[in-house]
């Protein structure tokens, strides 16, 4: 089997989420569970930052900003969702951050009515050529 990029720590991110999920369950805003998981990934020794600023560049001009839910280990994006279901809309979404970032794997974690998670890769030396 291939090894995928980051996966011991998307593992136990997604170990904390569903520690969390199981704890609260659902009905919260997603700001509740944002500062739980920072919590609960904090308290497991991973280092996070929360709604980290990052710069949009087109053609190497800044054209706008976004803020990253999370960030762990300053190299996993966390896109948290409090939704019935996760849509291709919020997929789009974390690809895009992938694209705009140096960062390449991303985890979509919906809260919502049944726990969700997507993982997301952008391989960004396929950008480069």
């Amino acid at each position: 089997m291939m090894s995928l990029k980051h996966h011991d720590l998307t593992d136990a991110v997604i170990n904390a989420f569903y520690h969390v999920y199981n704890t609260l369950g659902s009905g919260f805003l997603e700001k509740v569970y944002e500062n739980a998981l920072v919590y609960e990934l904090r308290k497991r020794g991973y280092t996070v930052a929360q709604q980290l600023p990052i710069k949009v560049l087109y053609d190497g001009h800044v054209v706008g900003d976004y803020y990253a839910d999370l960030v762990v280990n300053n190299c996993v994006i966390l896109e948290l969702k409090a939704v019935a279901t996760i849509t291709t809309d919020h997929e789009a979404q974390l690809l895009n951050y992938l694209r705009a970032t140096r960062y390449e794997v991303g985890l979509l974690l919906n809260f919502g009515p049944k726990p969700q998670v997507k993982r997301k890769i952008y391989d960004l030396a396929r950008q480069n050529r």
